[in-house]
């Protein structure tokens, strides 16, 4: 947790725990950590997890077995995938057209970039 950051906590909490859902290190079914196991883990207040949490079955990512725990939901990752898309469109590919207007770059520059980045993923595969 970045305790510097304008975002909230428990924000970032949700933005850390749906990361792990888009890598596959939590998958649709999986349990997920009890409130006051993340709360120790992040060393924040269980309230803050909790927030968190409600804040993710809210948004139908997680699901609550009363009794049980937190439970990634079946329709967790297309959720998330969807919302991650929509942001990207709308805040970070703007930013990106711009610089690419700025810095004059043509398509051989960014065919370039492509090729750069997809020989980066082929070696850490």
């Amino acid at each position: 947790m970045d305790f510097k950051s304008t975002k909230g906590i428990y924000l970032q909490i949700v933005d850390n725990l749906c990361q792990q859902i888009l890598e596959g290190q939590l998958q649709a079914g999986d349990r997920v950590a009890s409130v006051r196991d993340l709360a120790a883990e992040f060393e924040v207040n269980h309230n803050t997890v909790m927030r968190a949490y409600t804040n993710l079955q809210e948004s139908g990512i997680f699901d609550n077995k009363r009794g049980i725990g937190f439970f990634v939901s079946e329709k967790a990752f297309e959720l998330i995938k969807a919302n991650e898309k929509a942001n990207f469109f709308s805040q970070d590919l703007p930013d990106f057209l711009l610089k690419v207007k700025l810095l004059q770059l043509n398509s051989t520059d960014l065919a370039e970039l492509v090729s750069l980045i997809k020989n980066n993923d082929n070696e850490n595969i």
